[in-house]
């Protein structure tokens, strides 16, 4: 018998609407996965270090965010051996050249653009299930 391991999530966000989104989107697609939330990077990186958080597999990370933004966190996770081996989402309303550039050269597994109809953002959120439960097997 294969008992299935949720990985848990770590979502970096700091519009309200958007993680009620998220969390609207994962109940939608019936996701089950520990939803974990900060509100920045630097709240991002409290949680990462702190040792009663559980380690997630996945970030879900936005880049324009107050204190540190996407980017300067994602520089400092690929920097850290302990978090080089994170799959990081980039979910943004960015569609600048530059933010993608940066984010790929970070070693990103995707880059959503944050779509404006609600029926696009459960489709991206249905993508990323299935790519959750490769990494669960």
């Amino acid at each position: 018998m294969m008992i299935s391991k949720l990985v848990n999530i770590l979502l970096v966000e700091d519009d309200e609407v958007d993680v009620m989104n998220v969390k609207r989107a994962f109940s939608k697609n019936k996701i089950e996965n520990p939803l974990y939330v900060a509100g920045n990077g630097v709240e991002a990186l409290a949680l990462l270090n702190d040792p009663d958080v559980p380690m997630p597999k996945i970030i879900i990370l936005d880049i324009n965010m107050p204190k540190m933004n996407g980017i300067e966190f994602l520089r400092l996770v690929r920097q850290n051996d302990k978090f080089k081996n994170i799959s990081v989402f980039v979910m943004t309303t960015s569609n600048e050249d530059s933010d993608k550039i940066n984010a790929y050269d970070l070693n990103v597994a995707g880059y959503i653009l944050k779509p404006l109809s609600f029926e696009k953002f459960l489709s991206s959120v249905s993508t990323l299930k299935d790519y959750w439960k490769l990494c669960e097997m």
